[in-house]
């Protein structure tokens, strides 16, 4: 997480935080969010050798994503946000595989998905949850504080 710090200093990003060694990297930028991500996504490019793709939500985005989480009241170490970069079809979920307890809903550019047993136990398959990244309700709250501090 060194690394993605001092790429996002490189760029010019202020108050850089990272949190966990999975990518989730918070900072202040006057540009905007389409911008950033093209930027990072150069930069991690010429970093790793390959593209690697970005899922970028702006502080006001990520509360969105909390707050209107449909599965609230369950478990937050359980119910995942799968971060897509366009808005899911109606139908993201008519063709899943292997459904079997787990509880699912649509979002702004999200997939929420509840998993009663853990995402480790789940036989689920959702085909567009392929092109995103997933973070649980925990790691969520806690970039949404994150994004909130001054």
């Amino acid at each position: 997480m060194t690394d993605l710090r001092a790429l996002c200093a490189e760029l010019g990003f202020g108050r850089i935080e990272t949190y966990i060694a999975s990518g989730n990297v918070v900072f202040d930028c006057a540009l905007g969010a389409g911008k950033v991500q093209a930027q990072l996504e150069r930069q991690l490019h010429v970093y790793a050798g390959k593209a690697i793709e970005v899922f970028m939500r702006t502080a006001p985005e990520m509360r969105t994503v909390l707050t209107r989480n449909p599965f609230a009241s369950r478990e937050p170490n359980r119910t995942y946000a799968f971060f897509l970069n366009e808005e899911p079809r109606s139908d993201a979920l008519d063709n899943v595989r292997g459904q079997g307890a787990e509880m699912m809903g649509l979002g702004n550019r999200e997939i929420y998905v509840y998993y009663p047993s853990g995402m480790g136990q789940s036989k689920l398959q959702i085909p567009m949850a392929k092109f995103g990244t997933a973070r649980n309700m925990n790691t969520v709250a806690k970039l949404v504080e994150m994004s909130s501090r001054a």
